[in-house]
């Protein structure tokens, strides 16, 4: 039985002043424990949360409803030591999306409301890369998906995080009620201008002065969030039921975690910097540390692990020869790259990096990493490779990682079993398969082509497309280890 310490919730409920896009689990064990302290310290509980789910996941948003928003966090530091955190500052959960009948907005117009009072002074979201409909290496919004192509046709019903902002935000400004800022806490370079991008854009749609509005008076800060949230397993909820927790809404973590936040909240914000929240002028380094090194290595691990049959990072960092790699990338691809502020140690981030990888007590599968591939390796990957190419270095690990990508892609492991590749561009990566499956240079330059994914001068290298090309072939025709070899081999 590991060394638990239990951290009841506050009692009192508070107010809503707080509304987040994207109820999953990396919300639940991030913002909302980082507000749960903030009012267990204070005492103020005008900070409460109205979360909502846009697109599934009802049965999470009615459970929390049943268990009156109370639901627990676990922060393991390794399998035998463990912080049982009950959260309870979230005080409303809504469902915008689609039901099991097929019915969309359940809860939509009681979401927009919310919005629209004055009382909501922050906006946070987690809706993932692809739940902001932009191009990926571009940043335009994608106005011919679906779903925006719906929001566009009918503005006052809209379905997707872009869509609700501009009709909340639309409102606000029809009643005179100053803007809330809209914080987004996805995986994203410049999260708050990409966030400004895509809401503009659709505005534009609908009207160009509340476009204007919206670009010139509403606050779009960047953050950078840290932890690592692995999705529920059984083995999980069987673990809490030993340390007596029934709770279905629970969530699993590890005890670090980190929010750098810029500090541009003209409606105000909590005073949370005593709970760990960092309030700075410019997120952005922080923000590309993490996604380079941090997220590159994860990317790294699934591409490469995964269809040899390597379930968890737990499992991957434990083999020697991967944990050399994620090393060698980390040191001496990722870390050049990076303009930190003054005193940042990057090599002792590095290392940090690989204990919480080594982390026993999280089964964070690497299947649940590879997902949408297509909209998160340009800023983990790409984007830093450009850089070296473009002063004259090499980037072995990532031309590596790129070449494990399009193998992945292929929903096929080199046993032959398949698995499904969930990613918004998946048609197009079985049709490019389809038609050159049999020709490796064939397959490698079509997907370097996608430029919606690798940015056009990178994908013109020559030395980088035939790295791609060489790591492709060495992991197709020799396996993990013999790529890996050969990897190592190449730095002699």
């Amino acid at each position: 039985m590991p060394d638990v310490t239990r951290i009841p919730r506050t009692q009192a409920h508070g107010y809503i002043a707080m509304v987040h896009l994207g109820l999953g689990a990396f919300h639940r064990a991030q913002q909302a424990v980082y507000l749960e302290r903030y009012r267990q310290r204070t005492g103020d509980s005008r900070w409460g949360v109205s979360s909502a789910n846009l697109r599934s996941s009802i049965g999470l948003v009615d459970g929390l409803r049943e268990a009156k928003y109370r639901y627990h966090v676990a922060e393991y530091a390794d399998s035998e030591t463990v912080t049982l955190r009950e959260i309870g500052v979230i005080e409303e959960a809504l469902f915008t999306g689609c039901d099991e009948k097929g019915h969309w907005g359940r809860d939509l117009e009681a979401l927009l409301v919310r919005l629209a009072s004055p009382e909501t002074r922050i906006v946070t979201l987690t809706v993932t890369e692809k739940g902001y409909f932009l191009n990926p290496a571009s940043g335009e919004l994608l106005a011919d998906d679906p779903m925006i192509a719906a929001d566009i046709t009918e503005p006052l019903r809209p379905r997707t995080a872009p869509g609700v902002l501009v009709d909340a935000l639309a409102r606000r400004r029809e009643a005179g009620v100053p803007p809330f800022a809209v914080l987004s806490c996805d995986n994203m370079p410049d999260n708050g201008h990409r966030t400004r991008n895509a809401v503009v854009q659709l505005a534009e749609h609908r009207d160009s002065t509340l476009a204007e509005w919206i670009a010139t008076k509403v606050a779009f800060p960047c953050s950078m969030v840290d932890r690592i949230v692995p999705a529920m397993t059984e083995a999980d909820f069987a673990q809490l039921s030993k340390l007596g927790v029934q709770d279905a809404n629970a969530v699993v973590c590890e005890s670090f975690a980190q929010w750098v936040v810029e500090d541009v909240f003209p409606q105000g914000r909590p005073d949370w910097a005593a709970d760990g929240v960092e309030m700075v002028a410019d997120v952005a380094p922080y923000e590309t540390m993490k996604l380079r090194m941090l997220n590159g290595s994860h990317s790294l691990l699934a591409y490469l692990g995964a269809p040899e049959g390597i379930e968890t990072v737990y499992d991957a960092v434990s083999r020697d020869d991967l944990r050399a790699l994620l090393r060698r990338y980390m040191r001496e691809e990722a870390a050049p790259t990076l303009a930190m502020p003054e005193g940042t140690d990057v090599a002792a981030y590095a290392d940090s990096l690989l204990a919480r990888f080594a982390n026993d007590s999280l089964r964070h599968r690497l299947h649940q990493i590879a997902m949408d591939g297509s909209q998160k390796l340009p800023q983990r990957w790409l984007l830093g490779t450009l850089a070296r190419r473009e002063s004259g270095l090499a980037a072995p690990c990532a031309a590596l990682g790129m070449a494990a990508w399009i193998h992945y892609t292929v929903g096929r492991d080199l046993q032959g079993n398949v698995y499904g590749v969930d990613d918004p561009l998946a048609p197009r990566f079985a049709e490019l398969h389809a038609r050159h499956g049999q020709d490796a240079e064939a397959l490698v330059t079509a997907f370097l082509a996608m430029d919606d994914v690798v940015p056009p001068a990178l994908a013109a290298d020559a030395p980088f497309a035939d790295a791609v090309l060489t790591a492709y072939r060495s992991l197709t025709e020799h396996g993990l280890e013999g790529a890996l070899v050969a990897l190592a081999g190449s730095s002699e």
